[in-house]
Formats: structure tokens, C-alpha cells, sequence
């Protein structure tokens, strides 16, 4: 039991006891917590089904804004646009064209300051056995460790970061 003491005006002194042995923790959860977020470490591998990719290496970037997945052969023709995930190097890589007809282009600063301009996609992603939707701007990112970067857009809300830890979301699936 939990005693609060106050006084109104410097004058009557009241003692209010609340007692919360009727809640139980889960309840002051929902009562106190609007959402509970997961934790995910600096990197995970991941899940795409609408792409057909599964278990991506992704490298969780709180300094990225935007999410950004690895693509080449990148054409636009007659307002559809065509591409290819990862590339042969990948061992996730699949071969396999998309085409996509919803799709906008998006102003991303790069890490050396440069502005580019690039598609960018709708999609899935599966994280901790939950899919969600992202969008993923798509890049040449052949001479990055990770053919995936999650930025803050997709993790604010949703998830903490704690960069000590890696496959989170991962290890759960196993």
C-alpha cells in the first residue's frame, strides 16, 4: 500500500492511501504503457515476404531517417518500375525481376552529405514474428557490409535499440 501525502494552501494537511494489490502488473502495463516497444540490437536478419527474401542481413541505423534495400538493374518504363534485390554475391539472392506501379521518388542525404534521388517502395517486413509495413528507398548498396539499413522512420514507435545486442527478432524465430 502506497501513502501520498499532500496540503492545499499550506493549510489542511491530506493523506490518501492507494492501495494496488487489485492491479496486477500487466494491468498497470496497460494502464501506464500506451505501447510496449521491442528491443532490437544494432543489427538483425530479417524477413520480405512480398519479396520473397527471408532472413536478410539489415543493419538497424538510429542516425538513418529513411530504410534502404539493396537493388540494381533499377528501370523505369511506362510509369512502372523494374527492378532486382540484392545480386548474385548475396547467398539470399533470388533472381527473380519485380515490377512495381505504385512507387515515389524521395530526396535522401547521404552519410557524406550528398543529396540524392531515389525510388522508393512499399513493403513488408517481418520482425519478431510481426510483419509491418516499410518503405525502402532502393540503392546500389554492393559495397556495403549490410544489403539492408532500417532507419528511425520504421523504428520510432515500434522498437528501442540497444546496440549491444544483434538478432533479436532473429533468434526468437529459431
Amino acid at each position: 500500500m502506497f501513502k501520498i501525502s499532500f496540503s492545499i494552501k499550506k493549510r489542511v494537511n491530506h493523506i490518501i492511501h492507494i492501495d494496488f494489490s487489485y492491479f496486477s502488473t500487466s494491468n498497470i502495463n496497460a494502464i501506464f504503457l500506451k505501447k510496449e516497444k521491442k528491443i532490437i540490437g544494432r543489427i538483425d536478419k530479417v524477413d520480405f515476404p512480398l519479396l520473397e527474401l527471408a532472413a536478410i542481413d539489415a543493419k538497424v541505423d538510429t542516425g538513418a531517417y529513411s530504410s534502404c534495400i539493396h537493388c540494381f538493374d533499377i528501370k523505369e518504363i511506362d510509369q512502372t518500375l523494374q527492378c532486382s534485390f540484392l545480386d548474385a554475391v548475396h547467398p539470399e539472392y533470388n533472381g527473380k525481376k519485380f515490377t512495381f506501379k505504385n512507387y515515389d521518388m524521395s530526396a535522401v542525404k547521404s552519410s557524406n552529405g550528398k543529396v540524392e534521388m531515389r525510388y522508393a517502395i512499399r513493403t513488408q517486413i517481418v520482425v519478431f514474428n510481426k510483419t509491418y509495413p516499410i518503405t525502402f528507398t532502393l540503392s546500389s548498396r554492393d559495397d556495403m557490409r549490410f544489403p539492408v539499413l532500417i532507419g528511425r522512420k520504421f523504428l520510432s514507435g515500434n522498437f528501442l535499440v540497444d546496440p549491444q545486442l544483434e538478432n533479436q527478432s532473429y533468434n526468437q524465430k529459431m
